[in-house]
């Protein structure tokens, strides 16, 4: 019974992985296109669009707000919510659950309601189109994941080891740069490529606080897709699917990735 299911279940599989897999098989080759306008499959070969890409003075300038913003999303992200994450897992104190629930609770909103609430909030606050007001926002959608990341993280983390460490004489600083740093590394590695990929690609929510004088780079492909119809955009997502590539790569040689996710 299980040998003849089997083959049914891996057509199921390789079915599935074709279907996510469709929009990369389609853009690869339109980003190779030569052509004016957006035609599948393309008449014209060549690297025109990559080129025009490199050259486009808005997508340069959004693609280094988009990595300023992402960057120091990543720093505070890590700032508030590895502490926040150690000190609801390893301590007991009244409203502990419901700290938790709260700051987590980003996670269970659609990203257009929260972009609405963070819309008529900063409204208020004069926060629209600033740089400021796009780091709050991001945080606001980040910091759950870390905090979530971390709280397993500590959770595989037996407390034991620390306090062996005490024990022998070893003072607090110490404890936590020779045993506990080194133990939550792969979590703490899974959460800032996690902050900083999710902030980098995140739209929605930057479409509601964005301004005319300050873009993220999703925010400019968006309007550059409703305003033109060549492949440059197709370029461009080639070039971001690459650099995600590169950085799950880079956490798979250094840390290995299995081992990353299976910690967080």
């Amino acid at each position: 019974m299980i040998g003849r299911m089997t083959l049914p279940f891996r057509i199921l599989v390789a079915c599935l992985y074709l279907f996510l897999l469709a929009p990369i098989l389609i853009v690869l080759p339109l980003s190779f296109s030569n052509d004016t306008f957006l035609t599948f499959p393309p008449q014209s070969w060549g690297l025109r669009w990559y080129a025009a890409m490199f050259n486009h003075r808005g997508l340069i300038d959004a693609l280094w707000t988009s990595l300023g913003i992402a960057t120091t999303v990543t720093i505070l992200g890590l700032l508030a919510g590895v502490p926040a994450a150690f000190a609801i897992r390893r301590h007991e104190f009244t409203g502990r659950d419901f700290i938790l629930n709260l700051f987590t609770a980003p996670l269970l909103l659609p990203s257009i309601v929260l972009g609405l609430a963070i819309l008529l909030v900063f409204v208020q606050a004069r926060l629209l189109g600033t740089y400021s007001g796009l780091v709050i926002a991001h945080l606001i959608v980040t910091t759950p994941y870390v905090i979530r990341i971390m709280l397993t993280a500590f959770s595989t983390l037996p407390p034991s080891v620390e306090e062996a460490a005490t024990m022998l004489g070893a003072p607090p600083l110490t404890v936590f740069r020779r045993v506990t740093l080194p133990l939550m590394m792969p979590g703490f590695i899974a959460s800032a490529a996690l902050s900083f990929l999710l902030s980098f690609d995140e739209v929605v929510i930057s479409l509601f606080i964005t301004g005319p004088r300050m873009r993220t780079l999703p925010v400019e492909i968006f309007d550059y897709v409703e305003s033109t119809t060549d492949p440059m955009t197709a370029a461009v997502s080639v070039v971001l699917v690459a650099a995600t590539l590169l950085i799950i790569f880079l956490i798979e040689r250094t840390l290995g990735l299995s081992k990353t996710v299976g910690k967080s």
